[in-house]
């Protein structure tokens, strides 16, 4: 897919969304204006800051929640990453990255819950920022996971259980299972 097919994309998802509150409409606003100013603003190469796709895999009852341990930062996340110059959109980069980080067969991809912008370690730029589009995925507890190179661990979680994860990843969890609970 071209740079520009994938531009396209993000602005797609980002414009047909509607934020939930306030800081939401200011980080959409954000990452549409960075996309403006740079059309291969979702590429890894894209200096200070770029777009990145994540999932937060949660079963159909919305009482699990699938993690990954992340190797390098070394806390519990939900799947994503970079978005790659063959993935066919911003959509397709979150599920690629699930299934990748997971060994999940069969996600289904649900929508863009919210948007987190966060300084990462990365690129020659200092800071630098991903600007994430974080998707809902549905997934099946019942079916094996695998862990990834990127990974120390993958493992399901009860919502009420969760290991010791960050305020980002508690709200990705809430608003999840508020989407699913609304089915």
């Amino acid at each position: 897919m071209s740079e520009h097919q994938i531009t396209a994309s993000a602005r797609e998802v980002l414009t047909g969304w509607q934020p939930p509150d306030p800081g939401q409409r200011q980080l959409r606003d954000h990452y549409l204006d960075h996309l403006d100013r740079r059309p291969d603003g979702w590429s890894r190469s894209c200096p200070g800051q770029h777009l990145t796709a994540s999932s937060m895999i949660i079963s159909a009852a919305g009482d699990q929640v699938l993690l990954t341990l992340h190797r390098k930062i070394g806390r519990w996340l939900q799947t994503g990453g970079h978005i790659e110059a063959d993935d066919h959109g911003v959509r397709e980069a979150a599920l690629r990255e699930a299934v990748e980080e997971s060994g999940q067969a069969g996600l289904r991809l649900g929508e863009l819950l919210i948007l987190s912008r966060h300084q990462v370690a990365c690129g020659p730029v200092s800071p630098t920022y991903h600007l994430d589009l974080q998707f809902l995925a549905i997934g099946d507890p019942s079916r094996p996971i695998i862990v990834s190179d990127e990974s120390s661990d993958v493992a399901w979680f009860d919502v009420g259980a969760l290991p010791d994860v960050d305020q980002s990843v508690r709200r990705l969890v809430s608003t999840a299972r508020s989407v699913v609970a609304a089915g």
